[in-house]
């Protein structure tokens, strides 16, 4: 017997791509690799400087949606294609009272692109924007859908109404990054049934070596904002060099807070702490395999936002450079203290800077937390075994919307 096609997806982002969305590509070429149909529907511009080596690598188009329109006329005649193409279209849209006309003339697009594509189930990830318009989008076009939650999308304090809980109840699956996550989702809004999937990694990248044992660089990658905690970091390191320690470390990335983290390093002094702006995947790759930790010490924002998993250390531990993470959100569950890497409390400087010095004097200590690290992984983060879970769920979701349709 002939196995059943995989259901064709369109996935549904903000922006693609982002330099720091690098699990959505990884997703979509795992998901070609067996086969699967992908589409890419990107509701903003790209605002990037810097892309992943890995974008050319994916064969699904990207449809870039339209965010304005030229007027009356130009709206017009996008209702009048959905009338002809969307069999109960009025009934559909009164549905969302709460939607703002851009978020429903994109959704006609998406939708329009659906029925000619021939696209069995929509995706999006985070639970804001992209979702508001897969929501919309499946209700007009009559197919399933699902969404990925992170981090920010579920914490921060946004001053619009994203309408979560709307967007949870009329899911046909709901995806999150991490159990942390799937509790408070379950907490906050009761009835909430998410499945926990890791952000994967492509192994074959990421190939495991023992950590140098003289090393002495730390390394810290990611975007210069607030809840990446760099400046705990930077008076961790200047409790260190008040010890005498000879301080060696680069933070690689690029944000808003590049200015006061600049002023913060000359005003303790570090004349061996770098900013090294945004870098290449593969010289960031080199950059850790040359290190002797990673740290991430990670902060809940002022406005609540906070990182979920960050793929720095997926990437990181796959690679076999030794990582401290902190107590926030899903990192405890990749980060096991003393296991797999060392755990601080979210803030607290002086405890990074003893764990800083821990793994610099120990090297026996940073070759068992990578060996161990990279075991766990290829046990829960490979991305070849994670999409497929994903893609069981597209099929599901699929199958059950095609029945419904055909009742």
């Amino acid at each position: 017997m002939t196995a059943p096609r995989p259901a064709s997806v369109g996935y549904v982002v903000k922006r693609y791509p982002r330099f720091s969305e690098t699990f959505i590509v990884n997703e979509i070429l795992a998901h070609e690799e067996t086969g699967r149909q992908i589409d890419i529907f990107a509701l903003r511009g790209v605002e990037e400087s810097h892309f992943q080596d890995i974008l050319a690598r994916v064969r699904a188009g990207v449809m870039r949606v339209p965010d304005c329109f030229r007027g009356p006329d130009e709206l017009w005649q996008l209702m009048l294609a959905g009338h002809r193409m969307l069999p109960g279209l009025p009934e559909a849209l009164a549905r969302f009272p709460e939607a703002r006309g851009q978020d429903i003339a994109q959704a006609l697009v998406v939708a329009l692109a659906v029925r000619e594509r021939g696209i069995d189930h929509l995706h999006a990830h985070f639970g804001t924007i992209a979702a508001t318009v897969t929501r919309i989008a499946a209700a007009l076009a009559d197919i399933s859908w699902s969404v990925t939650l992170h981090a920010k999308d579920i914490y921060y304090f946004y001053e619009e109404n994203q309408h979560l809980g709307l967007k949870l109840r009329d899911a046909s699956a709901v995806v999150t990054v991490s159990d942390y996550n799937v509790a408070h989702l379950a907490r906050t809004w009761p009835g909430t049934q998410a499945v926990r999937i890791y952000n994967g990694i492509d192994l074959d990248r990421f190939r495991w070596q023992p950590p140098a044992p003289e090393a002495d660089e730390i390394l810290a990658v990611g975007r210069l904002v607030e809840k990446k905690g760099f400046h705990i970091l930077i008076e961790a390191l200047r409790i260190l060099a008040t010890e005498g320690r000879p301080i060696r470390c680069r933070i690689v990335g690029a944000g808003e807070e590049e200015v006061d983290l600049r002023a913060q390093i000359a005003a303790c002094g570090l004349q061996g702490v770098t900013l090294s702006g945004p870098m290449p995947q593969e010289a960031i790759k080199a950059a850790m395999r040359g290190a002797a930790a990673l740290a991430c010490p990670c902060v809940v924002g002022e406005d609540g936002n906070r990182d979920g998993m960050p793929t720095v250390l997926l990437e990181a531990m796959a690679l076999g450079l030794p990582c401290i993470g902190s107590d926030v959100t899903g990192i405890p569950e990749l980060v096991k203290d003393g296991k797999t890497g060392l755990i601080v409390p979210e803030g607290d400087a002086p405890a990074l800077a003893r764990a800083i010095a821990r793994l610099l004097d120990d090297p026996a200590l940073r070759l068992r937390l990578s060996t161990a690290a990279r075991q766990v992984i290829e046990r829960d983060y490979d991305i070849r075994r994670n999409a497929p879970r994903l893609g069981a769920i597209f099929d599901a979701c699929a199958a059950r919307g095609a029945e419904r349709g055909a009742a």
